[in-house]
């Protein structure tokens, strides 16, 4: 099922509704981990993302903690709507989480002091990266996934339950399963607005 690089690019969406079923096996899907966390860049050399892949029950736990943090949280009145949107994500075949290593930051940080404030900034464009080319290749291989932000709030129960390292700092979760329905027409601004050619 494999495609050229800019028909992946091009491909690659937001799937919400996904299913516990996968076109590859286990073991592809850690290929495709392993291979983004190795090859992905990243400034200075830093090599500071971390990926943890839940699968099976390990999947459910993390929209389970996510579901009771958001019952305190969210009103009742519209839990309703929050409880629907966590179960689409669990209702999927897996979940990638994504952090940043602080220690590497911070040891980076001390040892180019002349770059300091932009060790993080940089932490963070390598992170999109990194999640960008698991996101397009779990989707060149059939699975759907979305891009979730429910850090901080989960943060210290994630920690806790599968033992993260205390530098390890969760800035984006990944539920992917296979496509249960194809995603709306996506609408793009012009691109005369957005880019500027000088020749």
């Amino acid at each position: 099922m494999s495609k050229d690089f800019n028909s992946a690019i091009k491909e690659r969406r937001s799937f919400y509704a996904i299913t516990k079923d996968s076109p590859i096996s286990d073991d592809r899907i850690g290929e495709i981990i392993n291979d983004a966390v190795k090859y992905t860049p990243t400034a200075f050399n830093s090599q500071s993302g971390r990926v943890v892949l839940l699968l099976g029950e390990n999947h459910n736990k993390v929209w389970d903690i996510t579901k009771e943090i958001l019952r305190k949280v969210v009103p009742a009145e519209s839990f309703s709507t929050t409880e629907e949107k966590i179960n689409s994500f669990s209702n999927g075949y897996g979940t990638v989480l994504f952090f940043e290593d602080q220690n590497v930051i911070e040891g980076l940080q001390n040892q180019f002091t002349l770059y300091k404030d932009n060790f993080p900034i940089w932490s963070q464009q390598a992170s999109g990266m990194l999640q960008l080319v698991v996101w397009t290749a779990l989707e060149n291989e059939g699975l759907g996934a979305s891009l979730q932000h429910y850090n901080p709030i989960i943060d210290e129960k994630v920690n806790k339950q599968w033992n993260i390292p205390e530098s390890w700092k969760l800035i984006a979760q990944m539920p992917f399963g296979k496509p249960a329905s194809e995603p709306k027409e996506k609408q793009f601004q012009p691109l005369e607005e957005r880019i500027k050619v000088f020749k």
